[in-house]
């Protein structure tokens, strides 16, 4: 209620009435201010502790609570509204449910990610990115619907015919709704076995391909290398031949296949090629450092006696550069060497009776050699 000088003119009751919303206002920025200030003094050398985290998630709904309760209080101080406070305060409260709800969200899935997160846990259960975002997910759509229902009860509006409805109405939603709902629990199941993580390059086929950048409930998000976005609907990413270059390693093998002439040297071939695989290896930074390269003769080819060089990158974008560097730097040595890689050749001998030279079309019959060479 206003001070005496104040009530019964509808002026200074609204003067009034602003004054308390200004100076809940700056109270709420001092507020805001303050734990901001706390928030940053609780953090660890840049690095987010629980408690710090704890404070990050309320000062939102705390600031928004001081602000509306500040509003309300103004509204119910003035006279002309005073048949209107009944519902200012039912109002009221609904909003501090609202508000303590999205408060308990914040905090809940603060905890939850904590303790997913902890040491002693992941060590365990082997508890992924991916998972963690889906429980966190899951808890918060589960404490909005408790507070849903908390408010319907407060509100007097009756739970127990709209939980049947919705299980009666469940069953026509869920047919309605039968790709969306398939994208999700494919989605679940993408994140539940751990078959993606974001981060993960991966290939579906030779146009399908890139970094995983987020799997929803819907789609997964797939960045190309040409930096554009792919949006696959989960239920097809799950029925789908994935080839993940991210797992288990990281490391990818790079396998060069090539051929030299039947008259080179084979010990002194092998030992060249070792030596330009070990220069790449040595210059390269996408070369696993660690890797001995192996190399092998394969087969007796048509021109060429055929043979590989085997090294390892230290992702799937790595392994572009790695075989373009062994391709060119093997070419140079093996021009430097001597030793020749042959184009394919095909050689073909005639033969026929003696006395009786063949018959070429629009050739000069004085110019056939009928001795056969």
């Amino acid at each position: 209620m206003p001070p005496d000088f104040v009530s019964g003119s509808p002026l200074l009751e609204t003067l009034w009435a602003t004054g308390i919303v200004l100076v809940f206002t700056l109270g709420s920025w001092l507020i805001f201010l303050g734990m901001r200030l706390f928030h940053n003094r609780l953090r660890n050398k840049d690095r987010e502790t629980l408690a710090s985290q704890l404070v990050g998630s309320l000062y939102r709904p705390v600031v928004f609570l001081v602000m509306l309760q500040g509003i309300f209080l103004a509204l119910n101080s003035v006279t002309y509204l005073e048949t209107w406070r009944p519902v200012l305060l039912t109002v009221n409260i609904a909003v501090v449910i609202v508000l303590v709800t999205y408060g308990f969200a914040r905090v809940s899935s603060v905890l939850l990610v904590w303790y997913l997160r902890s040491r002693s846990v992941r060590r365990k259960a082997n508890i992924d990115e991916g998972l963690i975002r889906f429980f966190r997910r899951f808890l918060i759509i589960i404490v909005y619907i408790f507070g849903v229902l908390i408010l319907l009860d407060y509100l007097n509006i009756a739970i127990t015919p709209i939980v049947a409805g919705l299980g009666i109405g469940g069953l026509a939603v869920a047919l309605a709704l039968q790709p969306t709902l398939g994208n999700f629990f494919a989605g679940v199941q993408i994140v539940s076995d751990r078959m993606l993580r974001v981060g993960d390059y991966i290939e579906i086929d030779p146009a399908t391909r890139g970094y995983v950048t987020d799997i929803g409930w819907r789609s997964t998000r797939i960045r190309t290398p040409f930096n554009n976005m792919l949006i696959i609907p989960n239920s097809r990413l799950v029925d789908s031949i994935i080839t993940n270059y991210y797992g288990p390693s990281m490391e990818v093998a790079v396998i060069v296949n090539c051929g030299v002439s039947y008259s080179s040297d084979l010990t002194y071939v092998e030992k060249v090629t070792l030596e330009v695989a070990r220069e790449v290896i040595d210059e390269l930074e996408e070369a696993v450092k660690t890797f001995e390269p192996w190399f092998g003769f394969d087969g007796f080819g048509d021109s060429n006696i055929n043979f590989w060089i085997w090294v390892q990158a230290r992702d799937r974008i790595s392994t572009f550069r790695m075989q373009s560097e062994l391709v060119k730097r093997l070419h140079a040595r093996f021009g430097r060497e001597g030793i020749t890689i042959n184009y394919p050749v095909r050689t073909t001998y005639l033969h026929w009776p003696e006395g009786t030279p063949p018959s070429f079309p629009f050739a000069n019959p004085d110019t056939v050699d009928t001795e056969g060479n």
